[in-house]
């Protein structure tokens, strides 16, 4: 099967080779074709339309050109090399592995991002520490990927390692796979890992396979030496300029570990910020009928109380208000603090009074919190799925289940607003709560009340 496909593709190069350069094609047409993954770590359509590292990068690369960026995009990573071959696409933006076996056919551009290989097990079903720890165990890999070549070459010295080959499935999905225990390992890039371990908490890494694996744009060897050239250009360009480090945060930046709690900080900016801003949240609190302490646990989860914060999308303030959210609630100023924190109050109330009647507290202020995270309507999409699932869409444990099926295929594109991260409206939550507890504890230390911590809407012992 291996040499069919070496035979079809040399066939295929040779069929190129004929043709113009590349990048005159490109120029000519006013078009530039790009192959691509749909995947959230490459390319997805989202309700605001395409999104995903990939995307952002060469849509910029289009626009230096001057030319439309059409985008195809493919389910399997064994459709891509085809694709660029058969001159169907210009080159290929989907997170490729530099690999030996894909020199073959194809030349590649600057490395614009590193990743490590993991082998991934789950929790509670034994720690392989070696090679031969997994010789007599199941693992599964995406056909095509770099993953196999990794085997490969381990098969070399461990003639008795055999795995499976899995066309139709993402990266995603055998992380899934391993940690419902369908089967026993398989192998995940570090960007891949470290999104999906957010909502399955049991996965883990067993080795390190490789390190600092090189990714970067593919082209067709031999007629598009100048567009590889013309994008190597703007690659380096956008590493020196902080396009590549902006993009990266923006899709991988909730995936660094983080401290939830981080208690010793939180309790140094309460001492050293918090004061110059308690009066505005406290204003803030009692013209909406919210909680100040939540309003201000949502206040550091957003900016860490910093009046000039301002994100990598471009929401600012200590509220971290979105222009768009500014707009709809009619604030001139959302870097002023006392404008900041009344607009996201007003905007924390509006997302209350739209959580269906039925849900009761504190599951209510968690749904609203996600909703001032995510987007109401990525909410209802959640209230959709675990209808489908059979539970109960007004408790929050339901819900938090649900939202990160919306960055899962199988999923976003069954409802009705599509793709959304939904792992970080959950993290967004635990941490809210986590700071708000904090919160209770400190103000009623200073009251001299010895309380036990409470969730918001349940009834206060201070009262």
């Amino acid at each position: 099967m291996r040499l069919l496909l070496i035979i079809t593709l040399a066939g295929l190069v040779g069929t190129c080779s004929s043709a113009p350069p590349v990048l005159d094609q490109i120029l000519d047409t006013g078009e530039l074709r790009v192959v691509t993954r749909n995947s959230p770590t490459s390319y997805t359509i989202s309700p605001d339309g395409p999104t995903g590292p990939e995307y952002d990068l060469v849509r910029a690369f289009a626009e230096e050109l001057g030319v439309t960026l059409v985008m195809e995009t493919v389910d399997s990573v064994s459709e891509i090399v085809p694709l660029i071959l058969s001159g169907r696409a210009h080159m290929a933006a989907a997170g490729l592995s530099i690999t030996d076996s894909r020199r073959e056919y194809l030349n590649f551009g600057y490395p614009y991002e590193s990743v490590d290989v993991h082998l991934i097990y789950k929790l509670g079903s034994g720690r392989p520490r070696s090679i031969e720890d997994i010789l007599d165990l199941s693992i599964e890999v995406v056909a095509s990927s770099s993953h196999v070549d990794v085997l490969e070459e381990l098969q070399q010295e461990h003639p008795e390692l055999s795995w499976t080959e899995n066309a139709d499935v993402e990266f995603a999905d055998l992380l899934t796979k391993v940690a419902m225990g369908e089967i026993d390992l398989t192998i995940a890039d570090s960007p891949d890992f470290n999104i999906q371990r957010h909502f399955y908490p049991d996965l883990r890494i067993a080795l390190d396979l490789n390190v600092d694996d090189q990714i970067a744009w593919a082209f067709p060897r031999g007629i598009a030496d100048s567009l590889l050239a013309r994008a190597d250009e703007f690659l380096i360009a956008a590493d020196h300029s902080g396009l590549l480090a902006r993009v990266h945060d923006r899709y991988y930046g909730h995936t660094k570990k983080y401290d939830y709690v981080g208690t010793r900080n939180f309790i140094r900016h309460y001492e050293s910020r918090l004061p110059r801003y308690r009066a505005m949240f406290e204003q803030a609190g009692a013209e909406s009928g919210v909680d100040w302490r939540l309003l201000a646990a949502i206040g550091y989860q957003e900016s860490h109380w910093r009046a000039n914060a301002v994100s990598p999308t471009g929401v600012r303030g200590i509220m971290m208000l979105t222009e768009a959210t500014a707009d709809y609630l009619g604030l001139d100023d959302r870097e002023d603090p006392e404008t900041s924190i009344a607009g996201g109050a007003e905007y924390y109330a509006r997302q209350t009074e739209r959580v269906a009647d039925t849900v009761g507290e504190p599951d209510r202020t968690w749904m609203a919190l996600a909703a001032y995270n995510v987007g109401f309507n990525h909410l209802k999409d959640a209230r959709m799925i675990v209808e489908w699932q059979g539970g109960d869409p007004d408790s929050w444990v339901d819900i938090s289940a649900a939202l990160p099926l919306l960055s899962q295929r199988k999923w976003y594109t069954q409802v009705p607003y599509g793709y959304a991260r939904g792992w970080e409206p959950v993290l967004y939550v635990n941490n809210i709560r986590a700071y708000y507890n904090i919160l209770v504890w400190l103000t009623d230390q200073e009251e001299g009340i010895d309380s036990e911590l409470n969730e918001p809407g349940a009834p206060s012992d201070t009262a």
